[in-house]
């Protein structure tokens, strides 16, 4: 009877990261965009959590982490360093399989596309990283976290659009 009680709040969690991951990737603001996000993965580590997806829910809280400290220290390589290298102990004391790995490349991929890129391009390896997710959802049986991050990946799609044409329409808006 917990169990059911664990994968139905696990479920309940994805849910509200997608409400949250929508309304983060339909922005065109970066700093809106990290704010949602830090909301959202408080609720995949807890859905990941009720999952026991151990490394998935560590990788999430340093996601967390990752999402403060890249809007604190944009672009800095060291603190880029650090945030890679917890998240490779962190994958070492949590690892139980192959199953983990979706959920460290996904935190490698973000992570250099937070600290790194900006606009058009983080928002791409946002969205390699949210295919990552997605499998890692998948192999821990998690409704609401892929519809989640499928739904985050055609969002941050059609915002990568947007963000395309105006662009094109307005070049020196973005120099």
């Amino acid at each position: 009877m917990l169990d059911s009680y664990s994968a139905l709040a696990g479920q309940f969690f994805g849910v509200v990261s997608l409400i949250l991951c929508l309304l983060a990737f339909s922005s065109k603001r970066d700093d809106r965009l990290m704010v949602l996000l830090l909301s959202a993965n408080v609720a995949f580590a807890l859905q990941f959590v009720l999952f026991a997806s151990w490394t998935a829910a560590a990788l999430t809280v340093l996601v967390i982490v990752r999402i403060a400290l890249a809007r604190r220290y944009p672009g800095s390589r060291s603190v880029m360093a650090g945030v890679l290298v917890a998240s490779g102990v962190a994958a070492l004391l949590t690892w139980q399989g192959w199953a983990d790995l979706p959920a460290v490349v996904a935190m490698a991929v973000g992570t250099v596309g937070m600290f790194l890129l900006s606009g058009i391009a983080m928002r791409v390896a946002l969205g390699m990283a949210a295919s990552s997710w997605f499998l890692s959802h998948a192999l821990v049986g998690s409704v609401g976290g892929m519809l989640a991050e499928a739904l985050v990946f055609v969002t941050n799609a059609v915002t990568i659009y947007r963000l395309f044409r105006a662009k094109r329409r307005y070049p020196r808006a973005f120099e």
